[in-house]
């Protein structure tokens, strides 16, 4: 891991980790089944590597933070049809810190043409982030607006990449 991720880690672990929706998403779904990650279309491209690299990380902080946008969507992608997956889902959403933001405040914190291009739930992320939490997302437009904007954020692409790599 390089030293800023390091130095990232360091500044928010007891404040939390803010997780975007795809890597939230493969959280729970490896949490249920780990050969599932790469049989389920919405985790596909990823590995049990993955998941494991995911869990270590989320593991360096005291919290997790998601915003009821977040888990909505992260409920809408889930497989419908497994009752135990929804089970390990209602379960990690008791162990989730909630954040909310006003749908209003959330697309007044990106200029129109960001809005429409990132929608409700990342401007929601924008919104809360600052200062706040660490954010780790594998979304590389949403990783360099938050960058753009002083707030501090991990690709998870780099992790992945750094693995390759050593």
């Amino acid at each position: 891991m390089d030293k800023m991720t390091g130095d990232s880690i360091n500044q928010y672990k007891s404040k939390g980790l803010l997780i975007d929706t795809n890597l939230l998403l493969l959280y729970v779904i490896g949490k249920h089944s780990i050969r599932m990650i790469s049989r389920y279309k919405r985790t596909s491209s990823y590995s049990s590597e993955d998941f494991e690299m995911l869990t270590d990380f989320i593991s360096k902080f005291g919290s997790i933070i998601a915003t009821p946008n977040i888990l909505t969507e992260v409920s809408n992608l889930s497989p419908r049809e497994d009752y135990n997956y929804s089970k390990v889902f209602r379960e990690e959403i008791t162990v989730i810190n909630e954040e909310y933001v006003t749908s209003r405040n959330a697309s007044e914190v990106l200029e129109p043409s960001e809005f429409s291009r990132f929608g409700l739930t990342d401007a929601g992320i924008v919104h809360i982030a600052k200062e706040n939490y660490l954010v780790l997302t594998d979304d590389l437009p949403l990783h360099n607006t938050l960058r753009s904007r002083g707030i501090e954020t991990v690709n998870f692409n780099y992790i992945r990449n750094e693995r390759w790599l050593s």
